[in-house]
């Protein structure tokens, strides 16, 4: 008998599964839609966001636009997205601050690619860099906060980063197509807010200095510049509206406001200077601790990288450093979220610092502290009403279903929310008298020294509420008393500037 003898197949053993090499970014973009997201609503409008559907946003686009004009100090391109998204989703806050939260996520994914850039090659290497830079923009709350907000900023940042992509890809790979795209991005920077013209500058002068670059940059200046001039027209119309209050605000305070804000958010001065030292320490050690490993040429990191890096710093530079310079010379719009943009290249270069290949694991731990410091000052604003918005919208539904027979007075930043969440409210006009059985008199600290004194003869005071730091004080009377505008304008309850209101109906007499 002879016996077969048959091969059997051995089963090779399975491999490990493997995220994707993109899961990283998929995670941060998650996280930065829900804190985004989920707090979309949680704050009322403030004057800025409640000025646009009040008096900007109309039926027509034209009108729309001419409104920019008259009564905005910033380009069209923010108005003509918003005037497009409240014919679709109506002019509540989720929808008017719906384009700002897109723009905060999406720029979660120019921050990713602008670390990959910095490296010098998307590759590898670059990956701890890239998922720094999106995480830190993911996070830091001056980031989310315009993301929350329904003004031009988040769309600015987005686009000033988007604008700082093109720019380094062009730098690496010169090519008329990646030229094009950062003319066009620039330009659209340029229609979304003024200040993009010192972020742009760097950018543009550098590919001019470098011979691979120049020929390609030739026509990206022009371009680029051809829209700057046509907005030269755009600002000598709207002429600085709404700019007085910068020269109002100290400079040193404005200058040390800077930081502040990129440490702990627009609104992150009632946490005070401990705070800010904690969220700054992890940087700080980060960059020191990034700085010393890159000392020798061992060690070092490529040219080409080191190259990204001080462009990074460049831009940043420029775009807070020009603005400052140009208050010396008469011209003070040196407003510090304004410089919002510029913190998307000094994020960027943080990350670098921190986290390029050579710092190793302690990098990664100083990079996860600097995350964690942002996220949680970011969780403290949706949990503390003091570091908030002005509550409006509640000051609003305690003065629900306003009679024809009152009047309130409110502060300037108050105006034109309660004519949002109080619509059929317009100001009295100067010098007339309203015929009135309630006055409501609102505001914030800190208040005057007669606050909670009647403000006309025969009214008593009849309720004070305190609506997370706003103030109402409610007088009313037995009987109908007219009132002069100019006695309600100087009892006021704060020492900003008042305003006047009455509902539509109103007896008002001359």
């Amino acid at each position: 008998m002879s016996a077969a003898t048959h091969d059997v197949p051995v089963a090779a053993p399975l491999a490990p599964a493997r995220w994707p090499s993109w899961w990283p970014l998929a995670a941060l973009m998650l996280l930065a839609a829900v804190i985004r997201l989920s707090t979309l609503n949680l704050q009322s409008f403030w004057y800025d966001e409640a000025f646009t559907p009040v008096h900007v946003l109309h039926p027509s686009l034209w009108a729309t636009l001419r409104s920019v004009v008259h009564s905005e100090n910033t380009p069209p391109l923010w108005y003509v997205i918003e005037w497009a998204d409240s014919r679709v989703l109506g002019t509540g806050e989720v929808a008017l601050r719906l384009p700002s939260a897109l723009a905060g996520i999406a720029t979660v994914a120019v921050a990713w690619a602008i670390g990959r850039e910095l490296e010098g090659a998307p590759d590898a290497r670059s990956r701890r860099v890239a998922i720094g830079c999106a995480a830190f923009v993911a996070v830091n709350p001056l980031f989310v906060w315009y993301s929350q907000e329904a003004r031009a900023y988040g769309l600015f940042v987005f686009m000033a980063a988007l604008a700082m992509l093109c720019f380094l890809r062009v730098r690496r790979e010169p090519t008329a197509r990646r030229a094009v795209a950062f003319a066009v991005v620039g330009a659209l920077a340029l229609l979304t807010h003024y200040f993009a013209v010192f972020l742009l500058i760097p950018m543009v002068l550098a590919l001019l200095w470098d011979r691979a670059t120049r020929r390609l940059a030739l026509p990206v200046a022009v371009a680029v510049g051809i829209v700057g001039l046509a907005l030269l027209a755009l600002i000598s119309a709207q002429g600085g509206h709404g700019t007085q209050w910068i020269g109002r605000w100290p400079l040193r305070e404005r200058l040390e406001a800077i930081p502040q804000y990129y440490l702990t958010g627009y609104s992150g001065s009632p946490l005070g200077h401990g705070i800010e030292l904690l969220v700054a320490l992890p940087i700080l050690a980060g960059l020191g601790f990034g700085l010393w490993r890159m000392r020798g040429p061992a060690r070092a990191p490529s040219r080409r990288a080191l190259g990204g890096a001080q462009l990074a710093l460049a831009i940043a530079a420029c775009g807070v450093l020009i603005p400052i310079v140009l208050v010396a010379f008469g011209a003070d719009y040196l407003a510090p979220r304004n410089l919002v943009a510029a913190m998307i290249p000094l994020t960027a270069l943080i990350a670098f610092v921190v986290l390029w290949p050579g710092s190793g694991r302690v990098g990664i731990a100083l990079a996860g502290a600097i995350a964690l410091a942002f996220l949680l000052v970011s969780i403290d604003v949706d949990l503390s009403p003091r570091l908030q918005r002005g509550n409006w919208r509640d000051v609003a539904r305690a003065l629900q279903s306003p009679p024809r027979e009152r009047v309130i007075t409110t502060v300037e930043l108050g105006s034109v929310p309660l004519e949002y969440y109080l619509p059929g409210l317009h100001e009295l006009r100067e010098g007339s008298y309203v015929t009135v059985s309630e006055i409501d008199e609102t505001g914030y600290a800190p208040l005057v020294a007669s606050a909670g004194e009647p403000p006309a003869p025969g009214f008593h005071l009849q309720a004070r509420l305190d609506i997370d730091g706003l103030i109402v004080y409610r007088f009313v009377s037995s009987v109908p008393r007219r009132v002069s505008e100019a006695s309600l304008r100087r009892h006021v309850i704060t020492q900003a500037a008042p305003d006047v209101l009455v509902p539509l109906g109103a007896q008002v007499s001359t």
